[in-house]
């Protein structure tokens, strides 16, 4: 029997893992992905309802560009510094996002595709998902990568890492991990053999 919907795997990890070699990898088998970050963006384009309340809140002036799109980096700031603005705005914005995905995974071709997500585990996206995937790093890899990536500071990547969910926690919450720990062969071998599992298992 021909399967008609896509089995919806979960795919996360810390900043600096490698989660966009692996998701790159996977769709060059053919294999959606749906991004969550590209729905965040998406839900907030000029024109959208959630820009429109967004600009009520903190004012346009504030964090809305010439063009008239959001200035993210100024949301950013204003939020960083108040919880509540944070909770407001993640109340906001969750749902909407959450359909956008949702819309998508139903779009998506069988037998399975891929939810790309660093709030995976943080929010209740994981709960769409038949399996999780941990691409995961040691620490010390996690941080040398980003400053190479990202041309920043240790201490700027440690901030970032302590607002994520803790490796541990990640580990904890894995149905499967590939450990990102050597070159792009080996993480590309991984996904390869990894990808042929998920086909058994979802065709």
């Amino acid at each position: 029997m021909t399967k008609t919907k896509a089995a919806v795997v979960g795919i996360t990890g810390g900043i600096g893992s490698g989660k966009t070699a692996a998701t790159d990898r996977f769709a060059s088998h053919g294999i959606d992905v749906i991004d969550a970050d590209l729905m965040s963006r998406e839900v907030v384009k000029p024109g959208k309802p959630a820009l429109t309340a967004i600009a009520e809140k903190f004012g346009a002036d504030q964090i809305l560009l010439a063009d008239g799109s959001l200035n993210r980096r100024a949301l950013r700031d204003i939020i960083f510094t108040d919880n509540n603005k944070k909770l407001w705005l993640e109340s906001l914005l969750h749902p909407l996002i959450r359909d956008e995905i949702i819309q998508r995974l139903r779009a998506s071709k069988p037998p399975y595709c891929l939810l790309v997500s660093p709030l995976l585990l943080e929010t209740d996206q994981h709960k769409l998902c038949e399996r999780v995937l941990l691409i995961d790093a040691p620490e010390s890899l996690q941080l040398s990568r980003t400053q190479q990536r990202d041309q920043t500071s240790e201490t700027a990547v440690k901030a970032i890492m302590t607002n994520q969910l803790s490796r541990e926690k990640r580990l904890a919450a894995a149905d499967d991990i590939i450990i990102n720990d050597s070159d792009l062969a080996a993480l590309y071998a991984a996904v390869d053999l990894q990808h042929q599992k998920y086909l058994e298992q979802f065709s």
